[in-house]
């Protein structure tokens, strides 16, 4: 992984703040759709939401086709891991554990799940990391 230029991270424009508002605006109006309707907040975000507007955005800073067709692969292989969460919490959530604690547990899950699929697709030669 290349060094990551953290100064160019924190450096915010006017058009950083205007994409924050947008895509945080998305999120909010999702949320704000679950209070009435759980099984339609949860097809919106199923949608992979984050990934689409963040290739939108890749796209209007014109950074190419390529990191755009990286980003989107990466993004398939990285949420391979976090699928098994979505079936364990709900049952963990339903058999008495606390909230905090199935979702730590979870935390820990799917970054062990994760590791895991670096691991095992680098022996396949695909570097992830």
């Amino acid at each position: 992984m290349a060094q990551i230029p953290w100064d160019k991270v924190f450096k915010f424009t006017g058009y950083d703040i205007a994409k924050l508002l947008i895509t945080a605006g998305i999120i909010v109006v999702v949320t704000k759709i679950q209070l009435f309707n759980d099984k339609l907040s949860a097809l919106l975000i199923a949608l992979p939401f984050t990934s689409l507007v963040a290739m939108m955005w890749m796209q209007a800073e014109k950074q190419g086709t390529g990191r755009i067709a990286n980003h989107a692969e990466g993004t398939f292989w990285f949420v391979l891991p976090t699928l098994p969460m979505f079936l364990i919490l709900p049952w963990m959530l339903r058999h008495g554990w606390g909230f905090w604690a199935a979702l730590g547990v979870n935390c820990l899950l799917t970054a062990g799940l994760f590791w895991a699929t670096v691991f095992i697709l680098k022996r396949f030669g695909y570097n992830l990391m």
